[in-house]
């Protein structure tokens, strides 16, 4: 087969995971909102593919938690309750918090150099795009290279899919409430402490970075429904 000609299960793929990619962004952004349905037919025509890989992306979104199949009726952008939000939230400070004591003695000076960087070029792009866009990819970024020597793939995979689900919560939280700076400080003590190979106290800031991110995001989604709910009333 020439190098040029890509196999037909190949460019399959790419589509599907094309689709999946700008639907993600679209929903993490708010674009799509919550309950908000999927039209199969709509979609496939705006972005110009057949309705298979589009059923696909939808399931490679649904695996993530950002999109619900609803039986004979197609499907939806995911609602997660207050609860679900504050679960997501404890499995991440379980996960997290043991990748990174696996991941600490592995980390190198690469990977300070790396995640400074990404710190550093928060103050220039954290407030760019629809409800923060960037602040996502980097908040993840940063993360991501600090359990990178963890040798979790699997791990690593659950985590990531557990930072896209309430993420579009997050960064309309981050854009409103200016919760940034709070961020970015904790962020830049956990890559103190992992520099300087403190586990226990590393990983005693990331449970409460977590944790308490879990219970702002709480605070203002009611304080935002409550503002909704007396503006319909």
């Amino acid at each position: 087969m020439s190098e040029n000609r890509k196999s037909p299960l190949i460019v399959h793929q790419t589509v599907s995971l094309a689709t999946a990619n700008s639907l993600r962004e679209r929903i993490l952004r708010g674009e799509f909102t919550e309950g908000q349905p999927l039209l199969q037919d709509a979609l496939a025509a705006e972005y110009g593919v057949s309705r298979i890989p589009l059923r696909e992306a939808l399931r490679q979104l649904e695996s993530e938690g950002l999109v619900t199949s609803i039986p004979h009726r197609g499907c939806a952008v995911a609602v997660l309750s207050l609860d679900e939000i504050s679960e997501l939230y404890e499995i991440r400070a379980l996960l997290e918090c043991d990748i990174l004591a696996y991941a600490i003695p592995h980390l190198t000076e690469s990977h300070f150099e790396r995640a400074q960087k990404v710190l550093d070029s928060w103050e220039d792009t954290t407030y760019s795009g629809p409800n923060g866009s960037d602040w996502g990819a980097l908040n993840w970024e940063f993360h991501s290279i600090l359990y990178e020597p963890s040798n979790r793939p699997r791990t690593l995979m659950l985590i990531k899919n557990l930072h896209h689900s309430p993420d579009r919560h997050a960064r309309m939280k981050l854009t409103l409430a200016y919760g940034f700076d709070r961020a970015q400080n904790e962020h830049r003590e956990l890559l103190k402490l992992c520099r300087e190979k403190k586990v226990d106290e590393a990983v005693d800031v990331l449970r409460r970075h977590i944790l308490e991110a879990s219970r702002s995001l709480v605070r203002f989604m009611l304080e935002q429904r409550a503002k909704e709910n007396a503006a319909s009333a």
